[in-house]
């Protein structure tokens, strides 16, 4: 039972020659046929006294098979048979003569699976000490021995589902765990009213700087007959705002959630942990905002906005190689190595050996059944190794680099002058000046060019 508890992920595989009865209910029945408390380390009981062990198995009709003359006759209909083993029908002369009866006596040549299912119960104490009331708990669990491929190998799985239930009657001396709820809920409720105020206040911030935006391009349209390029619209955009918008929504999000929890009305703990936790990574990235005041602490800011579009052009071309190399790999070196299997595995393979992770490992386990497989696996793995490290790794750490050398160049010359920039500063004493002598910092240098072009013509 302990083994079959633990076969989660890959399936465990039994060989159908052992009888499945000494392989399998042998195993389970020693420790449930006893009671509960007295093995398991959590508080688990079973659903009611009539609950038990269900065991069912699903076999061929009829069917007979002669391997030494090639022969079979087999109905394909197939039949489900299932037996209740109950807790107390679990100890003694009765699980004797249960486990021997004719059920269990299995031809694996017409088996095609025995599913175990029962369910237990519990009550999760941890929350005690949080001072939270506790939690009872259902779970549904399932064993499968699955024949269908009659391979020669019988697959284990092992599955459970939990529902989240509240404790019907409960007595705790001592306690104030009721008071520390509410207390909770108050908290939720102040982060929500906060989350939602800073959300209406960073959404007013960005409708009134689109709205800004629009009034800047007609005017500069309309005043010198020029469009804006995309960099000085962007200025009118701030991407703290659009981050903090996002994670006051995940915030609120997973806040209601939280509290529902707490209630016992709900059991996605999953969906309520990703919002809360990408909200406070959200959050803790916003604090390099204020670091940005400081030259010093700024220099990682610039280089990552300027070296955002050139790296993002540089990994879709790369992009575009790696693929090639996940489905070549998936292809040819699926049958002979797992890590090979699927595509989700060969692509977290392939990223693991660009940063060095497991090289040899995944050399040794190619199968040497096919010499031209083993040949083109090295050459495949050779190519991708050196290709991806020596080469392509490179590059993109050069773009990074090569952004911050120029941000540290802008911090000691000054940083190029955008027209938004320009004309903010001209604006008010000498209007906007076409004959400047600055250069914009991304798209507005093509347009410089055209301009000093027509001051040499001037």
């Amino acid at each position: 039972m302990d083994q079959l508890l633990r076969s989660q992920g890959p399936p465990e595989e039994l060989c159908p020659g052992a009888c499945l009865t000494c392989a399998g209910m042998e195993g389970v029945t020693p420790g449930i046929r006893g009671n509960l408390k007295n093995i398991s380390l959590g508080t688990l009981g079973y659903e009611h006294e009539e609950s038990g062990l269900k065991v069912c198995k699903q076999q061929y009709k009829r069917g007979k098979m002669l391997p030494s003359n090639d022969t079979l006759n087999i109905d394909i209909s197939t039949e489900t048979e299932c037996i209740l083993l109950k807790p107390k029908e679990l100890t003694g002369r009765k699980a004797e003569l249960k486990l021997n009866s004719s059920f269990f006596n299995l031809e694996f040549y017409r088996l095609i699976q025995v599913e175990i299912s029962f369910t237990l119960k519990g009550i999760a104490l941890q929350t005690i000490h949080a001072r939270e009331l506790p939690d009872c708990y259902a779970f549904q669990n399932t064993i499968t021995f699955n024949n269908r491929a009659h391979s020669g190998k019988i697959k284990i799985y092992f599955d459970s589902d939990t529902d989240i239930q509240e404790c019907k009657d409960w007595h705790i001396f001592n306690s104030v765990l009721q008071k520390n709820i509410q207390y909770i809920l108050v908290f939720d409720g102040f982060v929500i009213l906060s989350c939602l105020a800073s959300l209406i206040l960073c959404t007013r911030s960005i409708v009134l700087a689109w709205r800004l935006q629009k009034r800047f391009v007609n005017f500069f349209l309309e005043k010198y007959k020029r469009r804006v390029c995309y960099a000085d619209r962007l200025e009118f955009l701030n991407g703290w705002y659009v981050l903090v918008i996002i994670s006051d929504v995940m915030t609120i999000i997973g806040s209601i959630l939280k509290m529902e929890i707490k209630a016992k009305n709900l059991t996605s703990y999953d969906v309520c942990s990703i919002l809360l936790g990408t909200s406070t990574l959200f959050v803790w990235v916003g604090v390099i905002r204020y670091l940005g005041y400081f030259q010093t602490y700024n220099v990682l800011i610039l280089t990552m906005q300027a070296s955002l579009p050139k790296v993002l052009r540089f990994c879709c071309c790369a992009g575009m190689i790696y693929l090639g190399y996940t489905f070549c790999g998936w292809i040819v070196l699926g049958p002979y190595h797992e890590k090979f299997e699927d595509l989700n595995t060969v692509a977290e393979c392939l990223f693991s050996l660009v940063n060095g992770d497991d090289m040899f490992a995944t050399f040794a386990q190619i199968q040497q059944k096919s010499s031209l497989v083993w040949v083109f696996s090295r050459l495949y793995l050779y190519s991708f190794i050196s290709l991806f490290i020596y080469m392509i790794l490179s590059l993109f750490i050069a773009l990074i680099t090569d952004s911050y050398d120029t941000i540290k160049k802008y911090q000691q010359s000054g940083f190029p002058v955008t027209d938004l920039h320009e004309f903010l500063k001209d604006h008010s004493s000498a209007g906007y000046r076409k004959d400047r002598t600055s250069f914009p910092f991304l798209c507005c240098c093509r347009r410089q060019q055209s301009d000093d072009n027509l001051i040499l013509i001037n």
